[in-house]
């Protein structure tokens, strides 16, 4: 019989590292065990799978790309493979949450009371983490069942999204207490184990969590607003980009950047769009210049790579054709060779100072927590800046001569394009556009998400080219997935009646939006 992924059922069969533990009929025997590897499972290695299959779930080569067709980065000319470039969704499995069966494991193999703090701190964060995206994608999940196969529940029920929400915050605070209380551990490729870091980082995603609910901070029991202000007045967060939740990368196999050109065969498909270059010359951004390289026409024509004009992006809402005719002309910038060319290139973020200060400063505008928004705000700009150029060599071919310094950034925030303004709604709009051409190649799905939830920045629509059931609007949701028709059927038809009146498609408005 077929499980449903978000029981126990896989758990040492389809445990994400691999190793036996037990619950299984299969065995290893001598003749088919490695020599060359453990097989003895500790909560280290399993802490190492869990944290790298998060920091890397969005794949590599087109894999890494595919968001950022959707958030409208890019413009991908490969014609078999547009689906997100052009709005469409589809189905949305739970295959990504077997990760989470080593959560338990890891925890019950620490060998000191402090150890098993931590590891359970690290345990919540990354169940928070996942839960959190998915909820994000399809609204009511499996939450408090999830998992729960040992205990005789096969089919889990399908908790509401105000529900899911509620257990991510309180995982999230029992993160912040078992850090607290817990001891550095070993098996962290990001922090080194280091407990205060992953408390910073646990606080910083609850931020990130409660600014997802600011239309709820009507719903008493999820004290979004006071959850918010005790945060910011009590708990430590992140305080420089030293603290982001970032994977570093490096030269070794298996560890360089995700869209490095060993082995990548798409790196002709990838197009600057012109969400991305136009609004960058609108403020007369040096990231410009680090995000991209001049077209092939400005070349020709002898155009100086600091000139404004050598840099082009494509509108990403066109039909494929006019698309591919756009850059066949030679017309049309790609992303700067750093991304391919570079094995180290830049980190790869899930959580980071800079959008940590943008959260700031849009709860500060919508009045969840005192504080300057303007100095937020700029704050985040500068960490952004900051991130791109001291991950950026210092040279011509990767800044084209352009360099961003303190002198630039403080320039910058005086230009009437970028100054903060009066009005609320423009303020708001400014702190999403700003966190947009930071997360350029970040937070998979991040720039969709806060477009769904904020409209900023108003992406084009094109009917067109639209592949979007309703062809006038963007998509709002993933759909669920066939196996749960087919293995959990009560459950997930309970949960599609609830929310959207039985119907499943990707237009239909989660509570969280609501």
């Amino acid at each position: 019989m077929k499980r449903n992924i978000l029981n126990i059922g896989l758990v040492g069969c389809l445990v994400a590292s691999s190793f036996m533990m037990g619950g299984c009929d299969n065995k290893f025997d001598d003749y088919n065990t490695n020599p060359n590897e453990s097989t003895i499972v500790t909560s280290s290695m399993l802490a190492t799978n869990l944290i790298l299959e998060i920091m890397e779930e969005h794949g590599t080569d087109k894999g890494f790309m595919r968001d950022d067709m959707l958030s409208k980065y890019i413009a991908w000319t490969e014609e078999n493979d547009i689906d997100y470039a052009f709005n469409k969704l589809n189905r949305q499995d739970f295959s990504s949450m077997k990760v989470l069966y080593n959560v338990d494991k890891m925890v019950a193999f620490a060998a000191t009371d402090g150890l098993k703090n931590s590891y359970e701190g690290l345990g919540h964060v990354m169940r928070a983490y996942k839960f959190f995206d998915m909820t994000l994608r399809l609204g009511d999940i499996p939450y408090s069942e999830a998992m729960q196969g040992e205990s005789g529940i096969e089919y889990p029920k399908y908790d509401t999204q105000k529900e899911v929400f509620a257990g991510i915050l309180n995982e999230l605070e029992k993160a912040d207490q078992l850090f607290q209380n817990g001891t550095d551990f070993e098996g962290d490729p990001v922090y080194g184990g280091s407990c205060a870091k992953w408390r910073k980082a646990a606080n910083v995603l609850e931020l990130k969590v409660l600014i997802n609910l600011y239309k709820k901070t009507g719903e008493s029991d999820l004290k979004v607003k006071e959850r918010f202000q005790s945060i910011v007045s009590s708990k430590p967060i992140f305080e420089s980009n030293a603290d982001n939740l970032q994977l570093v990368h490096s030269d070794n196999a298996g560890q360089k950047y995700p869209f490095y050109e060993e082995g990548n065969n798409y790196l002709a498909f990838i197009q600057m769009s012109s969400e991305v270059v136009d609004s960058l010359k609108k403020f007369n951004d040096y990231r410009l210049f680090y995000y991209a390289q001049p077209t092939k026409n400005a070349v020709a024509q002898g155009l100086a790579v600091t000139d404004w004009k050598a840099y082009n992006g494509v509108e990403p809402t066109m039909i494929f054709s006019d698309i591919q005719a756009a850059v066949q002309a030679g017309g049309v910038s790609q992303p700067n060779k750093r991304f391919y060319q570079l094995p180290v290139s830049e980190p790869t973020y899930l959580l980071s100072y800079a959008e940590m200060k943008f959260i700031l400063a849009e709860a500060a505008v919508r009045g969840l927590i005192s504080g300057s928004a303007k100095s937020y705000y700029e704050d985040g700009i500068r960490a952004s800046m900051a991130f791109t150029a001291d991950n950026t060599p210092d040279n011509v071919e990767y800044n084209h001569g352009m360099k961003i310094t303190s002198d630039y950034i403080n320039t910058y925030l005086q230009g009437s394009a970028v100054a903060f303004a009066s009005t609320t709604e423009r303020q708001i709009g400014q702190i999403i556009e700003q966190k947009y051409l930071s997360t350029f190649f970040q937070i998979p799905f991040n720039a969709f998400y806060e477009y769904r939830r904020t409209g900023y920045p108003v992406f084009p629509i094109n009917p067109k080219s639209n592949r979007n059931n309703d062809t006038s609007k963007m998509p709002v949701r993933w759909m669920y997935s066939q196996d749960e028709y087919d293995y959990n059927t009560e459950n997930v038809n309970a949960a599609v009646a609830s929310q959207y009146g039985g119907s499943d498609d990707e237009n239909q408005l989660m509570w969280l939006l609501k």
